[in-house]
C-alpha cells in the first residue's frame, strides 16, 4: 500500500518526467487558470476525476467530498466550502459546465442509506452522519422503491440519487440558474461504475446511460 514516503518518491518521478516534458504548459499555468469544466466528485480514493477523464493539469476545476454532495444555497453561519468553490468556478472562472459525478461502492451513500452513523458523536461518525443527511429525502425515495434492505440495487439507486440531489441543489444557487437560463452554463450528471469501469451520463429525464454503449458489454 502507498504511504507518504511513496508519495515523495512519486514526486521525484514527476519532477524528472512530466514536469520536464510539459514545461511550456506549466509556464502557462503559473500565470493563471482557465478551466471550462468544474467536476464535483467523491473523495473516494478509487475515483479520481483527472484519471477517469484523462485530463491534464489546468483542464478541470475539482471539488471532492463525501458522496459528491452539493448543499442547497444558504447564507447562514458556518463554513461553506462547496458553495465557495462553486461560486468561484461559476462567477470568476466562468466555467461552461458543472459535472456532478457519483460512483459505485460509495461509502457515503451507504452511510446515508443504512443510517450507519446515526446518533454517533462527532469524531466517531457524527460528522459523516450530519453531512449525508443531505440525502434524507433521497433515502426515503429509495426505501419506498426497494424496501429497507440495502442490497446492490438499492445501493446503486442511492448513488444515482446523490447525483440527482446535488444537481437539484445546484439550481438553488441564484448565480447558477442565472447563467444556466442564459445558456452560459450546463449542469451534467455522471456516474462511474467501479466494478466495470463504465461511465454513465444522466439524460434530461434523470436517467443514466453508458457514455460509450459499446464499452458496457466489454
Amino acid at each position: 500500500m502507498t504511504d507518504f514516503n511513496d508519495l515523495v518518491d512519486g514526486y521525484q518521478r514527476f519532477r524528472t518526467s512530466d514536469w520536464r516534458r510539459q514545461r511550456d504548459r506549466w509556464a502557462e499555468l503559473k500565470e493563471g487558470q482557465s478551466p471550462k469544466v468544474m467536476v464535483i466528485a467523491c473523495s473516494d480514493s478509487r475515483v479520481d476525476p483527472a484519471q477517469i477523464f484523462d485530463t491534464l493539469p489546468g483542464e478541470i476545476f475539482v471539488v471532492r467530498n463525501v458522496a459528491n454532495l452539493v448543499p442547497p444555497f444558504e447564507t447562514g453561519g458556518g463554513h461553506h466550502g462547496v458553495s465557495a468553490a462553486l461560486e468561484f468556478a461559476v462567477t470568476q472562472l466562468e466555467v461552461s459546465d458543472v459535472v456532478v459525478m457519483g460512483h459505485g461502492a460509495c461509502g457515503g451513500c451507504k452511510a446515508a442509506l443504512t443510517q450507519g452513523f446515526a446518533h454517533a458523536p462527532q469524531g466517531e461518525g457524527g460528522f459523516v452522519s450530519d453531512w449525508v443527511s443531505l440525502l434524507d429525502e433521497a433515502r426515503e425515495k429509495v426505501i419506498a422503491k426497494h424496501g429497507d434492505a440495502a442490497d446492490a440495487d438499492a445501493m446503486r439507486e442511492m448513488e444515482l440519487e446523490s447525483v440527482r440531489t446535488s444537481i437539484a441543489n445546484l439550481r438553488t444557487f441564484p448565480f447558477v440558474t442565472k447563467r444556466e437560463d442564459a445558456g452560459k452554463l450546463t449542469l451534467r450528471g455522471a456516474y462511474f461504475a467501479i466494478a466495470d469501469g463504465v461511465l454513465h451520463l444522466m439524460d434530461e429525464n434523470g436517467e443514466f446511460k453508458p457514455a460509450a454503449p459499446a464499452l458496457a458489454a466489454a
